[in-house]
């Protein structure tokens, strides 16, 4: 602690030696187990976590992740949120596990004839809304056949 003294003289040292814009940037020097904490953050520490941010989302769309999805402040509302992860699904995970599921299959083919590895779409929570209007529109259609419909929504012959 400070005696009222020693505060008084630390107190107007800093303002003559520091205060105004001819000292700006000056190093403080503190002695007597003094530490200096900053109260707010610098421009260059504002700079660094915008950068930061920035960087983060580069690396997202390079993985094709909506920057939405990792938590980035800003455009972050339920709506965005749930259409990112549906996009997130369409267009980034689904077709890697088409491409990893095909390869798998083509390498076991020798192995186990007519082997065919897929998604179970209906399996998936985030695309339940989409497959749901699908089996709406098919099932609202008078023109097809069952046998048609049951194609459409990829579930095969039915069993007799």
């Amino acid at each position: 602690m400070l005696s009222s003294e020693q505060f008084d003289r630390l107190k107007a040292e800093l303002e003559q030696t520091f205060q105004g814009q001819g000292n700006a940037g000056l190093p403080l020097l503190l002695d007597g187990g003094l530490s200096w904490q900053s109260m707010s953050l610098s421009p260059a520490d504002m700079d660094f976590v915008e950068l930061k941010a920035a960087a983060a989302r580069d690396i997202a769309l390079a993985f094709g992740v909506p920057p939405v999805l990792i938590g980035l402040p800003g455009d972050s509302t339920y709506s965005n949120y749930r259409e990112a992860n549906k996009a997130l699904w369409r267009q980034t995970v689904l077709p890697l596990a088409e491409k990893i599921l095909g390869a798998l299959a083509q390498g076991l083919r020798p192995f186990v004839p007519g082997l065919a590895l897929s998604i179970d779409l209906n399996a998936l929570p985030a695309l339940v809304e989409d497959r749901m209007a699908l089996w709406d529109r098919v099932a609202a259609a008078p023109f097809l056949s069952d046998e048609e419909k049951r194609a459409m929504l990829g579930l095969g012959e039915a069993a007799a």
